[in-house]
């Protein structure tokens, strides 16, 4: 079944001014569309490679589709055309199932999977290009906690593991634990280690409150930070494999008060520049 942006762990521009929403929801239709079709476990290889194809072609062709009204906007608002392509870079990663052997290799599908949705969300509210880096970084912790998040999921449906091969092999995890009912010690070890560099990553990314200009947008950055450490939380405690976990009506609560508060009154270091194209 196809996700919404409801189904979503973290707003997608749910606090973003109304003036800005059809863009962001045009995006979101567009990624969304070509994200099924690259998890989707009834195609082939071939077949999702050349659906994505004709998306690429949509999008540049601003003909009446779903790519093709996101290039429409992409033109009207002088976006660089590489906040969607790149995504359509990483859902071709994962239509050919390309293994991930090193914790960098993961890093690098992350800058096509998911850095361009905060770069694309920094660039419609004309964010300094100060943001990007950090945005980058932010955005590979989101991306990797899904990962872990879907395990299973990906495993078992899909046949796709995003765990490094390197750091499996240092733990001792064979592809088939992740199949089974529960994890193993050795599969809940590589968790904890991923987790350890999730949470150094987030630390980093915390620059970010004082980067961004707009008080919606951080609003929206303080609620993803408390989504994400609550995420985290309930996979370090719990077990991914026997059940995946879920953010409750109360993760959500805090992490609004926790936006509020960062939107209203975190001060903002640099000033503000032009960057729909990088």
């Amino acid at each position: 079944m196809s996700k919404t942006a409801k189904d979503e762990n973290f707003p997608i521009g749910r606090l973003v001014s109304p003036k800005l929403r059809p863009i962001v929801q045009a995006y979101y239709a567009a990624a969304r569309k070509a994200d099924d079709i690259a998890d989707n476990y009834t195609f082939s290889c071939q077949q999702k490679l050349q659906l994505l194809n004709e998306e690429e072609k949509n999008f540049f062709a601003a003909n009446d589709t779903v790519a093709g009204n996101l290039g429409q906007i992409f033109v009207a608002e002088n976006l660089d055309c590489h906040l969607y392509t790149d995504l359509l870079e990483a859902f071709r990663r994962d239509a050919k199932g390309t293994p991930i052997e090193i914790w960098e290799q993961l890093l690098d599908y992350c800058r096509y999977s998911a850095a361009p949705v905060g770069r694309f969300m920094l660039a419609i509210h004309d964010e300094s290009a100060a943001a990007y880096l950090p945005a980058e970084t932010l955005c590979a912790v989101l991306q990797i906690t899904n990962h872990l998040q879907d395990m299973k999921a990906d495993a078992c449906n899909l046949r796709r593991c995003y765990l490094p091969t390197q750091m499996m092999n240092k733990y001792g995890v064979e592809f088939t634990d992740i199949c089974l009912t529960k994890a193993s010690p050795a599969l809940q070890a590589l968790i904890k280690d991923i987790i350890t560099r999730l949470k150094a990553m987030l630390k980093d990314a915390k620059i970010l409150f004082s980067l961004i200009q707009n008080r919606r947008l951080k609003a929206e950055l303080g609620v993803i930070f408390s989504l994400t450490n609550s995420m985290l939380k309930k996979i370090e405690k719990g077990d991914v494999i026997a059940l995946r976990p879920n953010l409750n009506l109360f993760d959500w609560q805090k992490a609004f008060l926790a936006g509020v508060y960062q939107g209203l009154f975190t001060r903002v270091k640099l000033c503000k520049t032009n960057n729909k194209i990088k």
